[in-house]
């Protein structure tokens, strides 16, 4: 529950923007790690409901450029739904009230920052992954591809380098070398193992460098749980946008498959119980391909089987790299967590790379 001095000065915020209606509760909503975010209702049934959330400016440190990009991209989508004429508009974007300098984000006398949207009425969020839920993901990241596709504007990285291999390798080296925890020494065939590898998971950058492999507006974020589905389990929009920035397409397709298509999750150490899910492979990239296919360019489709390997690998590297600097990113339960993390993403990796014949030949089948 929300205390009573909480909540006047929640009710304060919401009035610096432009929303219908009287302000019936505010309440803490969904179970997001990284923002604040309240439900806030009117008294009204004829006036809608919104979300309001606390932007959490020490994971993005540029709010100006953060909602710059959402306006940018949430106005995009909306121009194209209408020129499509699409219907129950309203349902497949999200729109963000503006405050009275125009803004759509208010930054407080706290040095907090905010900003409230339409909450969109009977829609749902899914934690669970399905073979139905994970084409829906696919058609919907796919789509949201697409739609941003000719963005005229270049939009910022809210978080830069998210997911540069290049980057996180680099990061690697040098915690080997200051070898902070003094855990170097326990590492040695997890060490070997990424480095004979590294190069080809810099493939990415490579190409970009050569001017063959281009950056576009990715989300960022593909978990089933940053899509909104009506309650016949079809999509309705993308949410979740502070990540959207530009970026090879592996960031959205190799990403959702990182955690879906496992069958434990990450900090699992039932390394044994470790497979790749080809049902939810199959699901979400028949969806992703049918909806990116105006756009995708043929080396693209030939390196999707790459961005399968790429992010567990990346992923390993970032907690490998964790473990070697004493436990400074991620929360931990025990001292041992970020090296079973990184491990379980190996083992990972190579049930993908068994797989990768396979993989090659079903992306082939649906291109």
């Amino acid at each position: 529950m929300i205390q009573s001095m909480d909540r006047e000065k929640l009710l304060n915020i919401t009035k610096c923007f432009h929303h219908e209606g009287t302000i019936n509760e505010i309440r803490p909503f969904g179970s997001g790690l990284i923002n604040d975010t309240y439900l806030v209702t009117t008294i009204d049934s004829f006036t809608p409901d919104y979300v309001l959330q606390r932007i959490n400016h020490q994971v993005f440190r540029n709010i100006d450029l953060l909602q710059h990009n959402i306006d940018i991209v949430t106005n995009h989508i909306r121009q194209k739904l209408i020129e499509a004429k699409a219907p129950d508009l309203e349902r497949k974007v999200l729109q963000f009230m503006s405050v009275d300098n125009g803004k759509s984000y208010y930054h407080d006398d706290n040095d907090q920052y905010w900003r409230m949207s339409l909450l969109i009425p009977h829609s749902y969020t899914y934690n669970e992954v399905t073979p139905a839920s994970s084409y829906e993901a696919g058609v919907a990241f796919g789509q949201f591809e697409n739609m941003l596709s000719d963005v005229p504007e270049r939009l910022g990285e809210t978080i830069p380098n998210f997911h540069n291999m290049e980057l996180r390798i680099a990061q690697l080296s040098e915690a080997v070398k200051l070898d902070a925890a003094k855990r170097v020494n326990e590492v040695g065939e997890e060490l070997d193992f990424i480095m004979a590898y590294a190069e080809d998971m810099c493939l990415a950058e490579n190409l970009f460098r050569e001017g063959k492999l281009p950056k576009r507006l990715c989300h960022c974020d593909t978990k089933v749980n940053n899509i909104l589905f009506d309650g016949g389990g079809h999509f309705l929009c993308v949410i979740d946008l502070d990540t959207v920035m530009p970026s090879f397409i592996f960031s959205d397709y190799g990403d959702f498959l990182r955690t879906a298509a496992n069958t434990v999750a990450e900090d699992s150490s039932e390394f044994d119980n470790i497979h790749f899910r080809t049902d939810i492979f199959e699901a979400f990239t028949k969806g992703y391909l049918y909806s990116v296919k105006s756009f995708i360019t043929e080396l693209e489709v030939e390196l999707l089987s790459y961005a399968i390997a790429l992010f567990p690998m990346m992923q390993c590297v970032r907690f490998l790299t964790d473990y070697l600097s004493g436990d400074v990113y991620y929360k931990t339960q025990y001292p041992s967590q970020n090296l079973v993390r990184a491990r379980n993403q190996l083992k990972f990796f190579n049930r993908i790379k068994e797989q990768e014949g396979y993989i090659r030949e079903y992306i082939a089948l649906w291109s």
